[in-house]
């Protein structure tokens, strides 16, 4: 089987370290009012930030955040089981369209923990194009955005939801989880 899996806020941690810092940044540094809209993922979209100021956290947070960012639990063992069993793993992660240094870093992280995958695709602005090229029978991703676009053009896509972010409808293109538990078994038994 042919398995998609995104990197941040699946592998790596890094939404919710970004969540936490955002949240420090608005209150600490800009002395704002906090979440304009919890259910949004990007944080861009989260709160009431100029242009200017959303970039300043990109600049002063993001690389340093990057470096911080723990595996989320679960996510080797299973990634490794996954690969015994003979499954072909290719990332699909649009880390690196921000800050290029971005990529280095999960690659250095993953590198670091022993992860390896078949293929890496980084800075994909639309993953399914790249779904569709190599013809991936089920895509992981904590992207509303992309699961939902993933699920309407028919890939088996599982959105590896944070219990803040948008729900999607179910049907029988996407299943929604919340942890690597849960993406196994759905594996095993899809």
């Amino acid at each position: 089987m042919k398995i998609g899996i995104d990197v941040d806020g699946v592998i790596l941690d890094y939404e919710r370290v970004l969540k936490t810092y955002g949240e420090l940044y608005d209150y600490i540094e800009l002395k704002k009012g906090g979440i304009i809209n919890r259910k949004e993922h990007y944080l861009r979209d989260r709160y009431h930030w100029t242009e200017a100021e959303r970039m300043n956290f990109v600049n002063n947070y993001f690389l340093k955040l990057s470096k911080q960012t723990p595996l989320v639990p679960g996510a080797k063992d299973v990634i490794k089981m996954l690969q015994e069993e003979g499954n072909e793993l290719i990332i699909i992660s649009a880390r690196g369209i921000t800050l290029e240094k971005m990529k280095d870093f999960a690659m250095q992280k993953l590198q670091e923990e022993e992860i390896q995958f078949n293929k890496y695709y980084w800075k994909q602005e639309d993953k399914l194009h790249v779904a569709q090229k190599e013809k991936i029978d089920i895509m992981i991703d904590d992207s509303y955005e992309v699961c939902k676009r993933l699920s309407e053009n028919k890939i088996k896509t599982i959105y590896f939801r944070d219990k803040e972010m948008k729900k999607l409808e179910p049907n029988e293109y996407v299943k929604e989880v919340s942890n690597w538990g849960e993406i196994y078994r759905y594996i095993k038994e899809g």
